[in-house]
């Protein structure tokens, strides 16, 4: 499937817990299609947390930092300088 975003675009949330936010596209995950985020203003927003279960690789389960994901709908394209001149 094609995305109208792409690895390295700078975009703008417009829909759930994050919106309003500037961030940069880090991945895209096609099979779920959502974009893994990396936000421009620093104020904890970079790494969002997850409840998981008990593995091996995880013993203890419970919570794990991980990078925040959206789904590839809820994000738009910022206009970039190069674009507006």
């Amino acid at each position: 499937m094609k995305y109208h975003v792409k690895k390295g675009d700078k975009v703008l949330v417009n829909a759930g817990n994050y919106k309003g936010e500037e961030a940069t596209i880090l991945a895209v995950l096609t099979n779920k299609d959502r974009v893994v985020l990396e936000f421009t203003s620093k104020k904890d927003r970079e790494i969002g947390k997850r409840t998981i279960k008990k593995s091996k690789l995880n013993p203890n389960g419970g919570l794990v930092e991980r990078s925040v994901s959206v789904h590839v709908s809820n994000v738009n394209p910022v206009a970039s300088e190069k674009s507006e001149q």
